[in-house]
């Protein structure tokens, strides 16, 4: 029997009064992503490649290395931070998405979280898509090509992931 694969988060709250609540995320799996794989791996007996790689060719190192530090820095926003694998982007969340990436081959599109006109829009670097289709969370858009992209788009990243 065909069962469709469905993601479930654990969460614990906690009262503090009779005001606050607190929402703390226990664990959480990832199960269509993972039944997908291999499902279609048994299927044609091989390892697939995963979305980026298939729509976008080989990857250049620099836009690796620069792909890995963001990560880094993503997750090292805290405890409570977690990294999703999708079809079209990666997700980082708390509770909410506070980032979505795209990776391409010659940059990476990062969507935030925050409202597009309290950023100083930079032609090349922020993008207000509040009102453009695309695959990830947000309504800014931020393009990282280099190491010094990543450095001046943190402050919005952080920015972000406390709303969120």
């Amino acid at each position: 029997m065909l069962q469709i694969p469905r993601n479930i988060e654990l969460l614990r709250y906690r009262r503090y009064g009779g005001d606050l609540l607190l929402l703390e995320l226990v664990q959480a799996s990832n199960t269509v992503a993972t039944q997908r794989r291999s499902h279609v791996s048994e299927a044609e007996g091989e390892k697939q490649p995963s979305a980026r790689t298939a729509e976008t060719g080989a990857e250049p190192q620099a836009m690796q290395d620069v792909w890995e530090s963001l990560k880094a820095f993503l997750l090292a926003l805290g405890d409570d931070v977690q990294m999703k694998e999708l079809e079209q982007y990666v997700a980082f969340r708390r509770l909410k998405n506070f980032a979505c990436i795209k990776r391409r081959p010659k940059d990476l599109l990062v969507w935030t979280k925050l409202d597009p006109s309290s950023v100083p829009l930079e032609e090349g670097f922020t993008r207000d898509v509040s009102q453009i289709g695309h695959a990830g969370t947000g309504d800014l858009e931020i393009r990282i090509h280099t190491a010094a992209d990543l450095e001046r788009a943190q402050p919005l990243l952080l920015r972000s992931y406390h709303g969120a």
